[in-house]
């Protein structure tokens, strides 16, 4: 299938180009459909005559309709925010793709992701200090100040509570306008206290944000479709900081328990955050060294392909996700789901944090 566009942009030489495929005649966008080639993708420049190849029988084979129509979106590609990373936008289908996870990762079903930044590396010891130490001094208050094996390790024993906080810190401390509020009204800035924000008194577009389940487990697959990991199907200590076990035939690890290399000096035992290579999308520790605390409340996924969903509207417990160096290998699958009280903390936990496009 052959797409033609034009664009112009004169504010940037180079755009990033994404393609949404429709069998709705453009009412919805869901057609699974990643096998593009041409004038897509980061770093294209504008002009007239830009062609996009679709390879519709590898990415819908046997399909048919009617009513397709094509979304074609250039977004400047403005460099990341330092640390971050442009996650771009994309369709995935999100949950137990292979068949041997836990009941809450079915129904599989296709979910629709808006391009956003990313943290490339699990927030450090180091990052969380620093906006600890400005956002003591400017109002906001935490359970715990945060713990971490070194500078370059990732802070752990970090609440859900904790965690939002320190995002709107860091929003403040950069000039950003904060995302999270204390009413639906948005005039309060959640600082202090432990507060159940809702998806009603958030800014979407605005500042630093926990990601939401379907944001991480879209960024944890790098581009990857239908695997059980963020590179494939197995998993060893040399991909990953995590508890090696016989238990699970895609644990292939020559080595067993705790890894090697950093179960030393007591526990926790946490590696530097770019010890092993990075994803697709050039994101690390997507699986292992923490759990990552994510911004929804945990509840059942439904069968319907959905566009940006932000989860429950509440609950009783939220969602972390990745596995960590005391997790094995079925909780470092990137369908995995794991979740507890906000209140929460433990020396395997952790985050990361994203941002919106043109931040």
């Amino acid at each position: 299938m052959d797409i033609t566009y034009d664009v112009e942009d004169p504010d940037s030489s180079v755009l990033w180009v994404t393609v949404a495929v429709s069998d709705t005649g453009g009412a919805t966008a869901t057609v699974l459909a990643t096998s593009f080639t041409g004038d897509v993708g980061p770093n294209v420049s504008p002009g007239k005559g830009k062609r996009i190849v679709w390879d519709a029988g590898k990415d819908w084979p046997g399909e048919f309709s009617a009513n397709m129509r094509f979304r074609v979106t250039a977004e400047d590609t403005s460099p990341a925010p330092g640390g971050m990373v442009l996650i771009p936008a994309g369709s995935f289908r999100m949950g137990d793709v292979i068949g041997d996870g836990y009941s809450d990762e079915r129904p599989l079903h296709t979910v629709t992701v808006s391009a956003f930044y990313m943290d490339k590396y699990e927030v450090t010891r180091s990052l969380w200090n620093e906006v600890y130490a400005w956002a003591i001094t400017h109002g906001y208050s935490f359970d715990n100040w945060g713990s971490g094996k070194a500078a370059d390790h990732p802070v752990q024993e970090i609440s859900w509570y904790d965690a939002v906080k320190w995002c709107n810190a860091r929003s403040e401390k950069e000039g950003r306008l904060p995302a999270y509020y204390t009413s639906a009204a948005q005039t309060t800035v959640y600082r202090t206290g432990q507060v159940n924000v809702q998806n009603g008194w958030v800014k979407w577009d605005r500042g630093y944000r926990l990601p939401t389940e379907a944001q991480w487990e879209y960024a944890a697959r790098g581009g990857v479709e239908g695997k059980r990991f963020p590179w494939g199907d197995t998993i060893s200590q040399s991909q990953a900081n995590y508890y090696s076990k016989s238990s699970y035939s895609y644990d292939i690890s020559p080595t067993r328990g705790y890894h090697p290399a950093y179960a030393t000096g007591g526990e926790p035992y946490t590696s530097p955050v770019d010890s092993v290579a990075a994803n697709g999308y050039g994101l690390y520790d997507m699986a292992g060294n923490v759990w990552e605390w994510c911004w929804d409340w945990h509840g059942g996924y439904g069968s319907a392909a959905i566009s940006d969903p932000r989860g429950p509207a509440s609950g009783s417990v939220r969602v972390f996700r990745g596995g960590g160096w005391l997790g094995n290998a079925r909780r470092c699958r990137v369908s995995d789901r794991y979740y507890f009280r906000p209140d929460y903390w433990y020396n395997s936990i952790g985050f990361r944090s994203v941002l919106p496009p043109g931040q």
